[in-house]
């Protein structure tokens, strides 16, 4: 793929292509749903700069990384409406979401069992994945809609954005124990 000229003026009237050229208006709800994906990845570049001094960075980094891939193929699967070009496409399948299981898996057992809500926090790396987390469940509940009201290919990216989430809310407690931050708890109290 070659771009070599980022505006292209075809927009400039509230409008944009899909994959497969029907042209949409930019408050389509597929457009929310894959523009919420792009934001999703942007605060995983944001993730990303912060575990550059975490001691979790070196585990976290490549997964960090490839997640960012992941969601780059799961915004293109849901711009494309017609399911026969959606199937030309990468695609979320089965065994990314058993990924994010396993690595979720991988570093869970060294944190400390819950006793009340987390409060985002913990440190730069830990508020950065706090941050990816809620983004995440935003695009989550965005294509929950958009599954109701159209076909979406499945429901494998729902399930993925869900594991996502519940991963990206362990990496960021796990930040913060490797980092020897404290971990803010909700205290109804406080108020």
């Amino acid at each position: 793929m070659r771009i070599d000229r980022v505006y292209t003026r075809g927009g400039d009237k509230g409008e944009t292509s899909l994959i497969g050229g029907e042209r949409v208006s930019k408050a389509d709800p597929r457009l929310e749903c894959y523009g919420t994906i792009d934001e999703v990845n942007a605060t995983l570049g944001l993730v990303r700069v912060a575990l550059a001094t975490s001691a979790a960075g070196s585990h976290l980094v490549p997964i960090i990384e490839r997640v960012q891939n992941e969601l780059f193929n799961l915004g293109s699967e849901l711009a494309a409406p017609d399911p026969a070009r959606r199937e030309k496409l990468p695609r979320i399948e089965q065994r990314h979401i058993d990924g994010l299981e396993r690595d979720i898996d991988a570093v869970n057992d060294d944190l400390p069992a819950l006793t009340s809500f987390v409060l985002p926090g913990g440190g730069a790396a830990s508020a950065a994945f706090h941050l990816a987390r809620t983004v995440t469940r935003r695009a989550e509940r965005l294509v929950v809609g958009l599954s109701h009201a159209e076909d979406i290919g499945g429901d494998l990216q729902i399930q993925y954005l869900n594991r996502l989430s519940d991963a990206l809310f362990v990496w960021g407690r796990w930040c913060a124990f490797k980092d020897g931050q404290p971990e803010p708890l909700w205290d109804s109290r406080a108020t």
